[in-house]
């Protein structure tokens, strides 16, 4: 039987089929080196352009909340604008009230009572005057109950003995403002 030495082409068999596996070996960590190369490259463009947008939305939200900031100073003048209108609406509106109660008053005073003192708080008239008799201060008294402007009067004090007044009467009363009739 012949013999045929098979052990030099295995073994140059087994030197190819390493050197495959290093090339194949090599080629696979190249291949994945290129493959994290590029996700490293994409993910980090990724990341800039999320970074250029977060940058932005910052300058933006930045922006809104300086916008912000004048629409609440806007609203606060608003606030004191319109509560200074209200104020001279009021005003406005109360202007006349005080040429009514002077009419009023002149006309519910009978002969024979003069007013010293006239003063208003809120909704109360605080009249003081003298008066030849009792009988004076009482007829003042329905004439302001009968006005449009005034109700409810309530004699405070009424005293005869004053050495200021020797011959008269003097009183202190006061009567409600009321909203009167227009016209």
């Amino acid at each position: 039987m012949a013999r045929i030495n098979l052990l030099p082409w295995r073994e140059e068999l087994r030197h190819q089929r390493t050197r495959q596996f290093y090339a194949t070996m090599a080629g696979a960590a190249l291949l994945t080196l290129v493959v994290i190369g590029y996700l490293h490259l994409r993910l980090s463009g990724q990341i800039e352009i999320q970074q250029t947008r977060n940058a932005f939305l910052t300058q933006q939200i930045a922006h809104l909340d300086s916008q912000i900031g004048e629409i609440r100073d806007l609203e606060k003048r608003k606030k004191e604008l319109l509560a200074r209108m209200a104020v001279i609406q009021a005003l406005q509106a109360a202007r006349p009230v005080s040429v009514h109660l002077f009419e009023e008053v002149a006309r519910a005073t009978p002969d024979g009572v003069q007013l010293l003192k006239m003063a208003q708080t809120g909704d109360v008239l605080r009249l003081e005057g003298i008066a030849d008799a009792n009988a004076r201060v009482s007829a003042l008294m329905r004439n302001l109950d009968a006005s449009p402007w005034l109700s409810d009067p309530h004699l405070e004090v009424i005293d005869a003995r004053t050495r200021e007044y020797p011959d008269a009467s003097w009183f202190a009363l006061r009567v409600q403002v009321v909203e009167g009739e227009s016209g």
